[in-house]
């Protein structure tokens, strides 16, 4: 097998026990990187500290893609009790999760002429919500709609913010196992880079040296 060291380095075309020789001597691992080549191209790295930096791009992947959404809860004039309770509650939810909420209510024909049933909706939605919500847009009407959103209020971002982060440093995988000269797969490599955060990885079998490879 072809070898490169930890410097990106050729240490030239060596048998598997002289190859894994080679790592042990580093406190590193043996890490199949082309299986597929002639020879197959393996690397002298850290196997742990491997799988931690992709787990690492994974999540701060995860964090930049994340967006704020807005969410649309929409009711009508004659829209009951207990579904406004429903939608409330809905609300709630959205907002607790970091998002916007949009509410529309929508008037036909003649109900145009009650807008102030959809005015005392908004406000007891806004009244409601009023311990984790504020105003991005009061109520006003557009064409036979009258809209309001609500977005969280600071504090509540805050709290999302610190949960989250402890989330993500009880997800967060040991720094290191001890590098001890084991042969590490291409397979294992792909699963490693591939695993969601917090996702476990199969440790390697160490390797005992009695396969003869070029």
């Amino acid at each position: 097998m072809r070898v490169i060291d930890p410097d990106g380095q050729q240490l030239g075309i060596l048998p598997l026990q002289e190859a894994l020789e080679a790592a042990r001597a580093r406190q590193l691992d043996l890490i199949e990187v082309a299986p597929q080549a002639t020879p197959p191209v393996c690397r002298i790295m850290d196997w742990g500290r491997f799988r931690y930096e992709q787990q690492k791009k994974q999540r701060e992947s995860q964090k930049k893609s994340r967006q704020v959404e807005i969410k649309h809860i929409r009711v009508r004039p004659n829209t009951d009790e207990h579904d406004l309770e429903y939608k409330l509650r809905n609300a709630r939810r959205f907002l607790l999760k970091g998002n916007k909420v949009k509410f529309n209510v929508i008037f036909r024909g003649p109900e145009l002429r009650h807008r102030e049933i959809g005015e005392r909706q908004l406000q007891r939605f806004l009244e409601g919500l009023a311990d984790i919500a504020k105003p991005e847009q009061v109520p006003h009407m557009e064409g036979r709609q009258m809209i309001m959103i609500l977005e969280p209020k600071p504090e509540v971002l805050q709290k999302l913010h610190e949960e989250r982060k402890r989330q993500r440093e009880e997800e967060e995988p040991a720094q290191a196992i001890e590098a001890d000269g084991r042969l590490i797969s291409a397979g294992a490599m792909q699963a490693a880079a591939m695993a969601q955060p917090g996702e476990p990885v199969s440790e390697p079998s160490q390797t005992d040296g009695q396969q003869e490879g070029g």
